[in-house]
């Protein structure tokens, strides 16, 4: 599979103004109380400067403070703090029996066919968080997730380390690049974005809410792509879950046992479990109503 998705004009007007196919929360965005408050310690920052230059060292003092505040909370996958985070299903989901099963980092060639090929043995469903450039190389997987009904969503364009440092133009350009792709190759635009490694920046709401796009984190992970013992990942998952929970793994960048990448018999073991519980795997859209 493979062959590459060739970038158009129009792409690069959507990754410039946002993808409009989604329009379902656009221009609805308003601060949570904590970057509110953030922007108005800086404003009273600037204004006691000008007022006196030589409170520089408080101000300097109290502004870097407030970043270090944002910045643990943008490492903390499960905070509100800076905003909207799905990571339980409604209410009603839970009362079905129902578990968000979820895949970070893909497409990959030699895993996601395999992970396909599971869920569909189980007649389970997910979300594929997709990074934008993998999903830009390898179309067929991608298009192939869709057509089996699982959602595909957004997990930025390269997956960057420093994605949580970018400032909004950098931020539109992930997001809006990554919409524009996938929505190329499957006709539908992602309704849902997770930050790479769940790291979220002060400045990533407004940019969702422009595309369209809610914040999914996660109620649980189990750590696959450090561990390669299958069991011990399962424990992670397990240990406590709940029907409504989110649940992380990785179709691409997974550990491995000494047989094959630990995600695919992490995933029989897990289909496994959900059905000795009772629980049913279901993906995002299935659970809040949206339409494929």
């Amino acid at each position: 599979m493979g062959g590459g998705w060739g970038f158009s004009g129009e792409l690069d007007r959507s990754a410039r103004d946002g993808d409009s196919g989604n329009a379902a929360g656009v221009g609805s965005w308003s601060p949570a109380p904590v970057v509110s408050a953030s922007v108005l310690l800086h404003l009273a920052g600037f204004a006691a400067l000008a007022a006196d230059p030589i409170l520089w060292d408080w101000v300097a003092a109290a502004l870097v403070g407030n970043h270090a505040v944002l910045g643990t909370l943008g490492m903390w996958p499960k905070s509100q703090l800076l905003g909207p985070n799905l990571v339980r299903l409604p209410e009603h989901c839970a009362r079905r029996g129902e578990i968000a099963l979820t895949f970070d980092d893909g497409p990959d060639p030699a895993v996601t066919p395999r992970v396909l090929d599971l869920l569909d043995r189980r007649n389970a469903r997910a979300s594929f968080f997709c990074i934008g450039r993998q999903a830009a190389a390898y179309p067929d997987i991608v298009r192939d997730i869709h057509a089996r009904g699982h959602s595909v969503e957004n997990h930025s364009w390269r997956h960057s380390n420093a994605f949580a440092l970018l400032g909004l133009n950098g931020l539109r350009r992930e997001v809006a690049t990554t919409q524009a792709v996938i929505k190329g190759i499957t006709g539908r635009s992602p309704q849902f974005f997770r930050a790479p490694m769940g790291l979220r920046s002060p400045l990533l709401d407004p940019v969702l809410a422009r595309a369209g796009l809610r914040y999914a984190g996660w109620a649980r992970r189990g750590f696959d792509t450090v561990r390669s013992n299958p069991h011990r990942i399962l424990h992670s998952l397990t240990r406590g879950l709940a029907a409504g929970d989110l649940i992380v793994l990785h179709d691409r960048l997974a550990a491995k046992t000494s047989a094959q990448p630990v995600v695919l018999a992490v995933l029989n073991l897990l289909l496994d479990e959900l059905a000795a519980r009772g629980l049913r795997a279901i993906s995002l859209p299935m659970a809040l109503g949206f339409r494929g």
